[in-house]
């Protein structure tokens, strides 16, 4: 298949222009408020439909931004987890929202943080955070997504590179190769960078294209019409 011009944002190689997508809100955890035997009271966990609320306010505010606004958010986080801890605290988290112009106050940024606080360290895990926040998706939409992957991903490794990408398309009839501005392998890097984290690095995960078509998924109706976009598209 070949490459033509450097695809946008939201346009996957040989697709026009794509719409937005959705993945699952999950409704972990529960509420608790109680004490325990010879305990002082312990804080209560905010309620189900408090935290819920509070991740419909802030996917509404990624959405608000386009097909890439979760996306954006998910490479921001991704960069400021410097550590490589996968997580970060209710200041951390509600400073980078602040960041981003997303608001949050400090009884919504300390709610999420402790629904997704898998190990009691009173931190945020911040992959099932980013997995919860997009938006809910089929099981048909995830599952052409992640054939979409796997056909990239030529050695079955998790990882996209440049590498993967030669043995399925080409660059060779893009503007900027035939004029020699840019080698084939350019071309490809470029693509890549539309799935990549905000480090550029030359591998696509599958969170990150999951974020990338979170985005997209979202302004689609029908099941049948992001199937379709996306068969199209990466010739499935």
């Amino acid at each position: 298949m070949q490459l033509g011009p450097a695809p946008s944002p939201e346009a996957p190689p040989t697709s026009n222009s794509l719409p937005r997508h959705n993945t699952a809100n999950r409704r972990p955890g529960r509420q608790d408020s109680g004490t325990d035997a010879g305990q002082l009271p312990r804080e209560p966990r905010p309620s189900m439909d408090a935290v819920d609320a509070t991740m419909e306010k802030l996917r509404a505010q990624c959405l608000a931004r386009g097909a890439s606004g979760i996306q954006g958010l998910a490479r921001f986080f991704r960069q400021l987890d410097r550590d490589g801890s996968r997580s970060l605290d209710a200041d951390e988290f509600r400073r980078g929202l602040a960041k981003l112009g997303l608001v949050l106050d400090q009884a919504e940024a300390e709610g999420v943080c402790r629904r997704w606080d898998r190990d009691g360290s009173g931190t945020l895990d911040l992959e099932e955070f980013l997995r919860a926040l997009r938006p809910p998706m089929s099981q048909a939409r995830e599952a052409v997504i992640a054939a979409a992957f796997a056909k990239l991903d030529r050695s079955g490794d998790g990882v996209v590179t440049v590498d993967d990408l030669r043995g399925v398309y080409s660059g060779r009839a893009h503007p900027k190769v035939r004029s020699g501005e840019w080698t084939e392998d350019e071309v490809l890097r470029r693509f890549l960078d539309n799935f990549d984290s905000s480090e550029k690095d030359g591998q696509v995960t599958l969170a990150e294209f999951q974020d990338y078509y979170s985005g997209v998924s979202a302004s689609m109706n029908t099941d049948e019409e992001f199937v379709a976009m996306m068969t199209s598209a990466w010739q499935l």
